[in-house]
């Protein structure tokens, strides 16, 4: 019983998401919430991967593709493209475009590798683990500096 309590409490939620054929984890702590693709309204001058900004029940709220800021194709909208509500500590939140929401996987800490990809080749520096569920890989994002405005090939 207290094996099972404990390895109860190392484990951690995740949304799988779908970019292209890749699938990817957010950690469910910074999930606000999940919308149908709408209309989004552009923002001059903005960087190439903020799509612009969506009224959220009277809350603007920014947008940005996960695939732009990958370095991935740009998105094609489908009736499966939906938008995260990122919450972040500042209390901000972020809407992040994917192609697919999948599921939510409980992954115990055994399940969960650190990423030991270089951290400087593209978006893999936005990786920070990589999870196993039924068998896939799931690359497990750093959600808050994918999300940060810093381009990471430009840091160097």
């Amino acid at each position: 019983m207290d094996t099972l309590t404990t390895s109860q409490s190392t484990a951690r939620q995740f949304i799988v998401i779908k970019l292209g054929n890749e699938q990817y984890g957010i950690s469910i702590n910074y999930i606000d919430n999940i919308v149908r693709m709408q209309k989004i309204t552009r923002v001059p001058k903005a960087q190439p991967y903020f799509r612009g900004v969506i009224n959220l029940r009277g809350e603007v709220v920014p947008v940005m593709s996960l695939r732009l800021k990958f370095g991935l194709p740009a998105d094609e909208i489908t009736d499966k493209t939906r938008i995260i509500i990122i919450k972040l500590e500042q209390q901000s939140k972020v809407g992040l475009m994917v192609d697919q929401v999948n599921e939510v996987v409980t992954l115990s800490d055994e399940s969960i590798e650190k990423s030991n990809i270089d951290a400087n080749n593209g978006m893999a520096g936005y990786i920070s683990a990589i999870g196993k569920s039924k068998g896939e890989l799931i690359s497990l994002l750093n959600i808050q500096l994918a999300i940060s405005d810093k381009e990471q090939t430009k840091e160097e």
